[in-house]
């Protein structure tokens, strides 16, 4: 019987546990209680049909718990948690609660003494309680007051305490303490016969009173506070119920949970009334919140699960980690561990796992890999449950969906068919096709169907199997009749041939509202351009990238024919040549929306003009308004400018009383202008003076955001935001390809040169990050080496217009700079080195979103961050063994370095 315990110590913990939250009666003190009115109404109660405790109620667990017992009895759905609790309430409960219940006949007549009046239901409670000696019979027979029923009266706290005592068999040592008094400040108010046990409750640290030292003796007790009592009770007793069992759980699906109980399985169906809790918390958890091999109670019948508790999260496996050397038949497997070989009985239900968690078979196992293998410790023949792949060579076919691709480090990550999420890198060789196509990695988008291979641990072929949009760039070849095809080349010379949409989206750098003919198709010299996809293989948006042509700069005009739009040159060299211009040739003179009407004006013998063309079809005439150069002479009295253009002719203009641009400068000068400035001058309409000066200037920025629509940069630098319009500006990568501003990315960092305040060019700057190597601190060369997470290893001299700086900026030396420290450098626009001393954090892993891409942490301090995104290229390893983060398992202890706050290596430990 709970009541009784042949171990003080084993009593004090039962009360310490579960009296001192209810003596304390506070706010945070836990719920239940049981309640029946009469036997037609009685009913077992769970899983949220209490109408009155609502989801999250403080004490839900106690009330599902106890009720999938049978201990509480619900009365018509209502359970009143803030009721207070009656006498013959309590004694009821506590009869059910010590599993002695099925001692009561109902139909025998039961007296009781004549002054203790309960409701006919709880007669034979009281009776056996009684008989137990939970209730003195001599106390409460005479403590009834006239006309008062004493099954009825609320319960009292001093009353529910010498219950309490009685229960652990402590009524001698109370008796012994009935004349000493009490600390409490109410001690005169506590009834002279309950003064032992109140004591006896001090003295094993059942209570500490209310606030302002008191005890509140005749203080009622709600039903949950009480309920409460008996759901944490149940830890410290051996009461055996017969709906609750508890034992390892050994399989999990949506809808169903294998148990390891006394030596077999027992199979539970799970549904949405199934509730779910841990015994070290009062808040529900969620199904996915279940981990196999763990240990947890069960309440229900037979086969179906009321109430899940988990009592113990830790994972009943133990791990052997060695080397795989051969499978045997009879399904063995041949493990070397510490120079000796074992052998492992594994069986259908052993799960073979590669490094990112998803099933394989046993046969691509690769000799030679690192294996970890986990045996349950539940029965006595630890059979491996799970034999997992660490490190060595994976080779598989897989099937999936694309979740995320990074062209730049040669990584992808696929969500497999079984819902496992996998990483990878390929290299040059790698195969990529969709409908007997080849095509390029930048090709493939997320949310593609795959198939793909692995090979030594890197993806060999990828083949799409349900396509979504994607993009394939070439030259055009033709637009079809009709519109309603394209050809083009690709970069192995293959002609392929698309149907158009309908409607098609064109981008034309320079052309607001671009059309179909617009487009420049040739057979040698087509326009460069990427091409999206849908997924019915039809071309929904051209870019053009880049136009094939050829340019004159600086011809001159011979004459012009209106009519026939007929245009006469000079290029630089005196040769004549003859274009035609028609309603799609660009035209800019120095309007807003110009015309072929309107430049014919500007088309007279001797003007400067620049102009691109194919074939004989000008494509862009543009009537020259400035120069770009190199100041070698600035002549203040004659007010004369000399300059050196790009194609090394020198050319000397006059200038009256110029407007001068500077990037970052405002109320700019004449005196701003130098030899060696590089600048573009702005001529008048005449060709024959400078009108304004726009002075070259080089900076470099950080990527804060991009709008791909519009073309528009948002920049920041030294803590400043600024933006920029690109669609005139051309645009490299660090080594100098042109790319597009679907290319750019936040974050990057970017040099841009503006002329005046726009923006000519756009590059982006080279990083290199990875482990310094070395650290030369010679006063003559000092350098630093650098090897990337690709492996290869770079110098970098140190210059006194070098730069060391920590993640957020400020100033540090090369004495700070450490081998084993990770950085990131780059080049200023001067070529000066930039080194960036990357943040380092030590934690214990817990989880990873795949959704989010962010790492979670298990927090040292409450100022700890709890999680960092993961750099789609981050370097996870261990030692000289790439990992995958899929890899990493909960409690793991990891070191993260972290670039703006952004994770770009962890290190397992």
């Amino acid at each position: 019987m709970v009541r009784r315990s042949n171990s003080s110590s084993h009593s004090k913990k039962v009360v310490s546990a579960v009296i001192v939250g209810m003596m304390a009666f506070g706010p945070g003190a836990a719920v239940f209680a049981d309640t029946a009115v009469n036997t037609t109404s009685q009913s077992v109660v769970a899983n949220g049909l209490f109408s009155d405790v609502k989801s999250g109620y403080w004490a839900e667990k106690h009330i599902y718990k106890l009720a999938s017992q049978g201990i509480l009895l619900g009365n018509n759905g209502l359970f009143r948690p803030n009721d207070s609790v009656t006498q013959q309430e309590a004694v009821t409960m506590a009869i059910r609660f010590a599993g002695l219940e099925d001692r009561i006949n109902k139909d025998v007549a039961v007296a009781l003494p004549p002054n203790m009046q309960v409701n006919n239901y709880y007669k034979p409670y009281a009776a056996l309680a009684i008989q137990e000696n939970l209730l003195d019979k001599t106390s409460e027979n005479v403590a009834v007051k006239a006309k008062e029923n004493w099954g009825e009266r609320k319960a009292s706290r001093e009353w529910i305490t010498e219950v309490l005592v009685r229960a652990l068999g402590k009524e001698s040592d109370a008796a012994a303490l009935a004349s000493k008094a009490t600390t409490f400040a109410d001690n005169s108010k506590i009834s002279a016969g309950k003064r032992g046990f109140v004591n006896e409750a001090l003295e094993l640290g059942l209570t500490n009173g209310l606030e302002g030292n008191r005890f509140d003796p005749q203080g009622t007790v709600t039903r949950a506070q009480l309920a409460t009592f008996f759901s944490r009770a149940e830890s410290f007793t051996n009461v055996s119920y017969n709906n609750t069992v508890v034992g390892i759980v050994t399989g999990l699906s949506s809808n169903k949970l294998d148990l390891y109980v006394d030596g077999s399985i027992r199979p539970y169906t799970l549904d949405n009334s199934t509730m779910y809790f841990t015994s070290d918390s009062e808040n529900k958890i969620n199904f996915a919140d279940l981990k196999p091999y763990t240990k947890v109670m069960i309440i229900g019948n037979p086969t179906k699960a009321a109430y899940v508790e988990v009592t113990d999260s830790k994972v009943q496996l133990e791990s052997e980690d060695g080397t795989f050397q051969k499978l045997s038949p009879g399904n063995i497997l041949w493990l070397e561990t510490n120079n000796t070989f074992k052998q492992i009985s594994y069986d259908a239900g052993t799960a073979f796992l590669d490094q990112n968690g998803s099933k394989i078979e046993p046969s691509t196992l690769v000799v030679g890999s690192k294996i970890q293998i986990q045996q349950e410790t539940f029965t006595s023949d630890k059979k491996p449950v799970i034999i997992q792949v660490k490190s060595g060579v994976i080779n598989k076919n897989g099937t999936g969906t694309l979740q995320n691709l990074d062209v730049t480090a040669k990584a992808l990550v696929i969500k497999t068919s079984s819902g496992d999420v996998e990483s990878y890198t390929w290299n040059d060789s790698l195969i990529v096709k969709y409908q007997n196509q080849l095509l390029s990695p930048s090709e493939l988008k997320n949310g593609v169907v795959i198939n793909y291979t692995v090979k030594n641990n890197q993806i060999e072929t990828i083949e799409v199997t349900q396509g979504v949009e994607r993009t394939i760039r070439g030259s055009l070849y033709e637009v079809g009749l009709n519109n309603t095809t394209i050809t083009y080349k690709r970069d192995s010379g293959q002609l392929e041939v698309k149907l158009l949409a309908d409607k098609p989206e064109l981008v034309i750098s320079g052309i607001a509202t671009p059309v179909l003919s617009d487009l420049n198709a040739d057979t040698a010299n087509g326009d460069q351009v990427e091409i999206t996809l849908n997924p019915q293989d039809v071309v929904t948006k051209i870019q053009v990238l880049n136009r094939q042509m050829e340019q004159k700069k600086g011809a001159t005009v011979v004459q012009y024919e209106p009519k026939a739009k007929v245009l006469t040159l000079l290029d630089a060299n005196k040769k004549l040549y003859v274009v035609s211009l028609d309603e799609k040739t660009k035209l800019m003179y120095d309007v807003p929306n110009p015309t072929l009407g309107g430049i014919e004006g500007f088309l007279t013998n001797g003007r400067k003009v620049n102009i691109t063309y194919l074939s004989n079809r000008a494509l862009s005439l543009e009537v020259i308004f400035r120069y770009e150069g190199k100041v070698t002479a600035l002549d203040m009295a004659y007010k004369k400018l000399t300059f050196i253009g790009s194609d090394g002719k020198s050319m000397t203009l006059p200038f009256t009383n110029p407007i001068v641009q500077v990037y970052g400068k405002n109320n700019a000068s004449i005196s701003d202008v130098k030899v060696g400035s590089d600048i573009a001058s702005v001529l008048n309409a005449n060709q024959d003076a400078i009108l304004s000066i726009q002075l070259k200037t080089n900076v470099q920025f950080e990527l804060a955001d991009v709008n791909y629509s519009n073309f528009r940069l948002t920049l920041k630098k030294d803590g400043l935001t600024s933006q920029i319009y690109v669609d005139n500006s051309v645009l490299t990568d660090d080594n100098g390809k042109a790319i597009t501003v679907q290319d750019l990315r936040p974050g990057q960092p970017l040099n841009v040169s503006f002329y005046g305040i726009n923006p000519a060019s756009v590059q982006l700057v080279k990083l290199t990050t990875g482990e310094v190597t070395a650290v030369n601190t010679s006063s003559a060369q000092p350098s630093i080496t650098v090897k990337n997470y690709g492996g290869t290893t770079e110098t970098f001299g140190l210059n006194a217009s070098s730069k060391i700086v920590n993640d957020v900026g400020s100033a540090l030396n090369i004495s700070n700079v450490a081998a084993g420290n990770r950085v990131e450098v780059r080049k200023d626009f001067e070529g000066n080195s930039v080194v960036k001393l990357l943040n380092i954090s030590t934690a214990a892993f817990w989880k990873y979103d795949s959704y989010s891409k962010e790492i979670y942490v298990k927090r040292q301090n409450v100022n700890d961050a709890g999680h960092y995104v993961l750099s789609p290229a981050a370097y996870i390893h261990q030692g000289d063994t790439t990992l995958t983060v899929q890899s990493l398992k909960e409690n793991d202890n990891i070191v993260m370095y972290l670039n703006n706050g952004m994770i770009v290596e962890i290190q397992k430990q």
